[in-house]
């Protein structure tokens, strides 16, 4: 058997022991400076391993292990041998042979700085790829269901893979998701509708103006009331978008209001999320939350493109928009890998945030959609002017505001 150093330590309070028999090892006696004499008698233990015996020593150990609890009885001799219960954690000595080895903080900086950039690239291809399809195939709720399904397919494969835990689904669960499946859904359409109709520079301009809908949708059903800063942060958020939307060469009312209900709707779906979900016991992770969403989505878009579009997908559709000389081979390929990158970036935020702060998360986001916008700026050449490009400028500076606001805000609350 493998030995491990282990050290002592008083500790809180810690799980339920698996083992469910006290195991027989004979006490331990340690002698203190103040000559009391305590005796160690090993009543329970939990180890993070393969538990052969209900004894701490036949419990066998690896390097895999990460940390042991042990329950000690302590009796006091002096005070007329009563004894009580102390809950002490063991756990691996730092440089022991094999003590748990835990990742660095380079390594976690270099795996989150990764993933950050996984998740700004696949937002640009998408946002190009979406643009080009769009531009050409003029169906943005065909499109949406089209990037649902596509979504769809890859949940499939990672509950299939087992990449992801499958989740037990309640009724009461799938009262709470179905509302805020219907807000995605209406979201996603209407942002395709907008990036259809303007630039992709303007539309994520609008989209900037998010924070102004959560304190708006937070105050009215949550009862939540913003700190004076967060409301300044407002200012030049609402003015940025103002600026820039005066001075944009696609500017167009479509486009201009699509978007900003798709700020109303997404921002809906997430302030509903915090009100409905408030049983934790009954609460889902992000990414199963949001692949049954997405899968929710998928079904309520086909019917509702069918309706407003018809059947935009067919073969024999496809073959007419090849006789007026489009190129359907490309447009397929683009829209394919559109809707690949719509699923990955998105399930690549929800695994962000899982490892970071929430105010973190929206801080990346907003840095997201500068890189989106310059991105689109540069490879569609857009032409952007001083004034509208101030404006860009402003609205996100106020993003950025509003994210240290939210930030300061339990600061403000402590004494």
């Amino acid at each position: 058997m493998q030995g491990t150093s282990l050290a002592l330590y008083l500790s809180t309070p810690f799980p339920r022991n698996r083992c469910s028999e006290p195991s027989s090892l004979p006490p331990l006696s340690y002698s203190l400076p103040s000559r009391r004499r305590i005796r160690l008698g090993i009543i329970s233990c939990r180890v993070l391993g393969t538990c052969q015996d209900r004894s701490l020593f036949s419990c066998h150990v690896t390097r895999n292990v990460l940390r042991s609890f042990v329950a000690l009885r302590i009796q006091d001799e002096e005070e007329g041998g009563n004894s009580r219960d102390v809950k002490v954690r063991a756990a691996s000595v730092p440089g022991s042979e094999d003590g748990a080895v835990q990742p660095s903080a380079a390594i976690r900086t270099l795996q989150l700085g990764a993933m950050f950039g996984v998740w700004y690239l696949l937002n640009i291809y998408f946002n190009i790829y979406n643009k080009q399809v769009l531009k050409v195939y003029t169906y943005p709720a065909t499109m949406t269901a089209f990037q649902f399904g596509c979504g769809t397919v890859l949940i499939l494969i990672m509950w299939a893979t087992r990449l992801h835990p499958f989740p037990k689904i309640t009724r009461s669960q799938f009262n709470v998701i179905l509302p805020l499946a219907i807000a995605h859904s209406m979201g996603n359409i209407l942002t395709n509708i907008s990036l259809g109709k303007v630039a992709v520079s303007f539309t994520h301009t609008i989209k900037a103006m998010e924070p102004f809908f959560t304190v708006v949708l937070a105050t009215l059903f949550l009862g939540e009331r913003p700190t004076f800063w967060v409301v300044s942060s407002l200012v030049p958020i609402v003015g940025g978008v103002a600026l820039a939307s005066f001075t944009e060469a696609s500017f167009n009312w479509v486009g201009f209001g699509s978007a900003m209900a798709s700020n109303l709707t997404n921002q809906s779906r997430n302030v509903f999320s915090k009100k409905f979900m408030v049983n934790k016991e009954e609460a889902l992770d992000n990414i199963n939350l949001f692949s049954l969403m997405t899968m929710i989505s998928f079904v309520l878009v086909v019917p509702v493109a069918i309706y407003l579009e018809g059947i935009k997908i067919s073969p024999s559709y496809l073959q007419s928009l090849a006789s007026q000389g489009l190129n359907v081979k490309e447009l397929c390929v683009r829209a394919v890998l559109a809707g690949f990158c719509f699923h990955s970036y998105q399930q690549v935020s929800y695994m962000i945030l899982q490892m970071v702060s929430p105010v973190t998360h929206s801080v990346g986001n907003c840095l997201k959609r500068v890189v989106v916008i310059v991105s689109s700026v540069i490879f569609f050449q857009t032409p952007i002017s001083l004034v509208n490009s101030l404006g860009t400028a402003l609205a996100l500076i106020g993003v950025f505001l509003y994210s240290s606001a939210k930030r300061m805000k339990p600061k403000l609350k402590s004494p």
